[in-house]
């Protein structure tokens, strides 16, 4: 298999250090050769396309480039840096006019980029290039007896519908499945959590909060696992606000996918960032310790 560039943005290197924690080892247990990308920058993350996004779709081209001159195509587990630099991908392939002086503008700095590199998310490798069987023969502690409800968010399936639906994706539950776990339904699995809102309209963003949470609950979850920062960090911390303005039981772990594939791949709990997590993880325990994961 070839290798890959890793980008890791800054939400792995810093709050969100479990995800890249649990994606690493797993990138290593599957077999996909990985390596970060050199002198990596910020992708600017999407509320920079609103700001300058000229400059947003520079320094996302300048991350290509870098992966380009090595050879590798990017993978980019963060939904936003996804979003933002698979966007900034297309756009500089375009005819547009403003493409075109960025890369010569790029290429003068010594960044130049001719388009050759795919912005891939470790959930399309999985399920597409390595493939759901080959992950399955290496499952040695499958997750029975757990029910997971796979939350997409609103960047990762749109608007480019790559390799999933737009409204109702099925890979990270497939992926799930393939670990061993029960993949409950989960009809709001691709609506937006509120990103940002809860600096700026906190009720909005907690009455988000509370519909995701809710219909996890509402339809059996015993954990929400994820694939965004963003949606990771809202889902988990504003759950006591919720508890205590709606007077409700939504109480759930919320983990990313990584975390439980390499539980189900034999990865110690310890190396795989369960001790981030703010919420009780016990349930969680009980259920797989009944079931077949140790």
């Amino acid at each position: 298999m070839k290798e890959y560039a890793y980008y890791p943005g800054c939400s792995l290197k810093a709050g969100s250090k479990h995800y890249e924690e649990s994606l690493l080892p797993v990138f290593k247990a599957i077999g996909v050769p990985m390596k970060e990308l050199d002198d990596w920058n910020c992708c600017g993350a999407t509320a920079y396309f609103s700001v300058d996004e000229s400059m947003a779709e520079a320094i996302c081209g300048r991350n290509l480039s870098i992966a380009e001159q090595d050879g590798r195509d990017i993978i980019a587990p963060c939904a936003g840096c996804y979003l933002t630099m698979k966007k900034s991908n297309a756009f500089l392939g375009s005819s547009h006019a403003k493409a075109k002086k960025i890369l010569t503008e790029l290429k003068n700095a010594g960044c130049e980029y001719k388009g050759t590199v795919d912005v891939i998310h470790p959930v399309q490798l999985f399920t597409d290039d390595v493939g759901l069987d080959a992950i399955k023969a290496k499952v040695t502690n499958p997750l029975k007896g757990l029910k997971v409800a796979s939350y997409y968010g609103c960047q990762l399936v749109r608007p480019y519908t790559d390799f999933d639906d737009p409204d109702y994706p099925t890979s990270m539950d497939a992926l799930m499945e393939a670990m061993g776990a029960e993949a409950v339904d989960y009809p709001v699995k691709a609506r937006c959590c509120g990103g940002s809102l809860a600096g700026v309209l906190d009720d909005v963003a907690t009455g988000l909060n509370r519909v995701l949470l809710r219909e996890a609950k509402r339809n059996g979850a015993d954990v929400i696992v994820t694939l965004c920062p963003l949606c990771q960090f809202n889902l988990e911390m504003n759950q006591n606000k919720i508890i205590k303005k709606y007077k409700e039981d939504i109480k759930l772990p919320i983990l990313y996918f990584t975390q439980l594939m390499g539980l189900a791949l034999g990865i110690a709990r310890e190396d795989l960032g369960f001790s981030r997590s703010v919420i009780s993880l016990d349930t969680m325990w009980a259920k797989l310790s009944n079931g077949g994961a140790k």
